[in-house]
């Protein structure tokens, strides 16, 4: 049964990567708790407009958990207190009266900060540009049925491509590695036909250019995997170190 509740908000609030940036606290008075999370800060926005202040700038686009572009660290968590669940479609009946809720921005040296809750993760980009594709002729479509894949492989490519790109992994992550991200980009062409021919460079120049990045390097602290709104397996993380071990001996990039 939907109810309205009141909440205080402390916010970071910060004008620029140069900016030092803050915590403002804000009230959310009348929340319904059928809002989503982005909702409820639309509703805030709106009465910050009406007071002639800045709104808050958050991140946002499908609203459906399909994109990725959501997220903040909603006390301490990435996307919020529910597990598999993107900001987007976390909603406020998981918070109580009167709770106080600090919201900040995803916390990783290469995600820079543009303003207040929104950051830069256009490095996610780069490391995809490194190689997470597959290079195909264009042209008609194969024959769905011209290259048998096992059931168990396909089921395991179909879980891993599920990743969003969300960046919850490295922001949660305490040595902010995006391993999570980059192996689930990996794994997804690694197990299938399509992707073998490609896999050496692939492992290589992902790697690289996640390095290059800033990203830090995976130390099993499983923060990624428990926050993920995708639930996103570790394993993949594994199969990423295999891939790049066979790359290291067989490629001329290595």
């Amino acid at each position: 049964m939907s109810e309205n509740i009141n909440l205080t908000l402390k916010v970071w609030r910060q004008n620029g990567p140069d900016d030092k940036g803050h915590l403002g606290t804000y009230k959310a008075k009348d929340i319904s708790t059928d809002m989503s999370f982005l909702e409820m800060l639309d509703v805030v926005n709106e009465q910050l407009t009406v007071e002639g202040k800045d709104p808050i700038a958050f991140d946002h686009d499908c609203r459906e958990g399909i994109c990725g572009m959501c997220g903040t660290v909603v006390n301490g968590l990435a996307h919020g207190p529910e597990p598999a669940t993107t900001l987007c479609q976390l909603h406020m009946r998981h918070f109580k009266d009167g709770d106080t809720i600090v919201i900040e921005p995803w916390r990783a040296r290469p995600f820079k900060i543009i303003r207040d809750l929104v950051v830069d993760r256009s490095s996610f980009d780069d490391i995809i540009q490194a190689g997470g594709y597959v290079s195909v002729n264009t042209g008609q479509a194969p024959e769905a049925n011209s290259i048998p894949i096992s059931q168990e492989k396909a089921e395991l490519a179909m879980d891993a491509a599920a990743c969003i790109g969300c960046g919850a992994c490295a922001a949660a992550c305490p040595n902010a590695s995006a391993m999570l991200f980059v192996s689930a980009k990996i794994s997804q062409l690694a197990l299938l036909p399509q992707g073998r021919p490609e896999a050496a460079r692939r492992a290589l120049g992902m790697a690289k250019a996640m390095d290059e990045c800033g990203f830090g390097n995976c130390s099993n602290e499983r923060e990624c995997e428990a926050v993920c709104p995708k639930e996103i397996k570790i394993t993949n993380i594994a199969r990423f170190n295999r891939e790049f071990l066979k790359a290291s001996f067989v490629s001329p990039q290595a």
